[in-house]
């Protein structure tokens, strides 16, 4: 047999082993596959203003508490002027934290509502 021959019939089986292979078939699981193993069919944006909200919630809890201990500071001072201004320090810093944790809030939620418009 010469060369070309040879390459002719190795081409040919390699064809023939190529075309008679049969394609696999995946199984199709559908959109229901989630609510039946128990997970969530929610929107990410819904899970994100959902966390994002919540971890606002939580911060807005740890500035008031600051803004008790500073008054705490500021009632059991006893007269003294480093522990007042100390005090006022604190409260200052707890107010502040409470505005900044409003205005994110606000930012989140009308950020979310455009978003939601949008789409």
């Amino acid at each position: 047999m010469n060369k070309m021959t040879k390459i002719v019939t190795v081409s040919l089986m390699s064809l023939t082993l190529v075309a008679a292979a049969t394609p696999a078939l995946a199984i199709d699981w559908g959109l229901n596959y989630a609510k039946n193993v128990g997970l969530g069919t929610a929107e990410i944006r819904n899970v994100a203003a959902s966390v994002i909200q919540t971890l606002l919630g939580v911060l807005g809890i740890l500035a008031l508490i600051i803004v008790l201990i500073g008054g705490f500071k500021w009632m059991t001072a006893g007269g003294n002027e480093e522990g007042v201004e100390s005090a006022k320090k604190t409260i200052a810093a707890g107010i502040i934290g409470l505005v900044i944790i409003f205005f994110a809030y606000a930012i989140v939620t009308f950020v979310f509502n455009v978003v939601g418009k949008a789409t």
